[in-house]
């Protein structure tokens, strides 16, 4: 911020998943001239779909509304002076969010025990490692993901068959129609045993997912500019999710720790 402050940067700051989260006390998504939340199906709280903008004055969330109620001027029949949108969210989907809003503190407070049982539980496996915030008061996270990793020398069982077959169905819970591929391996993914370990876990029924791909290694974005030093791309062979819902029990949890155990090749 001290930086787009300078320069007369505008940020709009993406913090989707961070509703709760504190850092210097300072709530995120209140940082940016604008903030963006997502309250999608697998949110700390939701609407179905859909999220909010976090505006910083009256004025400017009037001009983001006139944009997303299609931009009409005042007069009696549709004339349009800028570009709009419709882009509101539903009443049903508003008041299905102002509902959740009522258990948002009790779902953070879960979030965070279960990040606090998978650190205990976790913390002598050798080689994998339940990731945490820094030890500093100035964090707070609400722990709505919780995730490992796996360093390269844990051998896991099947890893030998990792990624050695085009997947052709949906994985992860993905919705909708996918398009399939020709091959099972691209030239950026989770190492092969954290693919075993994502498979051995779902065979337990236990869903846990790779974290997500640097965007920068997406083919759509093949041709675009890109300035990094790579440690996404290492984090991306390394990470794992970890189921961390309103559902999870601590007898859930004991449960996904054994059989992150039962995977691992002694």
């Amino acid at each position: 911020m001290a930086i787009a402050d300078k320069y007369g940067i505008p940020v709009v700051e993406d913090a989707a998943e961070g509703m709760g989260s504190r850092f210097n006390s300072q709530v995120l998504g209140t940082f940016g001239k604008y903030g963006v939340l997502s309250f999608n199906g697998n949110k700390m709280i939701t609407t179905s779909g859909g999220g909010a903008l976090i505006c910083r004055n009256a004025e400017e969330a009037n001009q983001i509304m006139w944009l997303a109620t299609q931009a009409r001027d005042a007069y009696p029949y549709y004339q349009h002076t800028a570009i709009g949108f419709n882009y509101r969210m539903s009443n049903v989907c508003a008041g299905i969010g102002r509902g959740q809003m009522t258990v948002l503190d009790a779902h953070i407070a879960h979030h965070k025990h279960v990040q606090k049982l998978y650190e205990e539980q976790m913390k002598d496996i050798p080689g994998v490692k339940i990731n945490r915030q820094p030890e500093n008061p100035r964090f707070d996270s609400n722990y709505w993901l919780c995730t490992m990793t796996i360093d390269p020398s844990v051998k896991v069982k099947g890893q030998e068959n990792a990624y050695k077959e085009v997947i052709k169905t949906a994985v992860g819970g993905a919705a909708g129609v996918i398009h399939q591929v020709d091959s099972p391996v691209t030239d950026c993914q989770p190492n092969e045993n954290v693919e075993a370990m994502r498979v051995f876990m779902l065979g337990k029924k236990v869903e846990c997912r790779p974290v997500w791909k640097p965007m920068h290694k997406q083919p759509v974005y093949a041709g675009c500019d890109v300035y990094t030093n790579g440690v996404e791309e290492d984090i991306f062979k390394i990470g794992m999710c970890l189921p961390a819902g309103p559902y999870v029990s601590d007898e859930d949890v004991k449960y996904i720790v054994d059989c992150i155990k039962e995977a691992i090749v002694k």
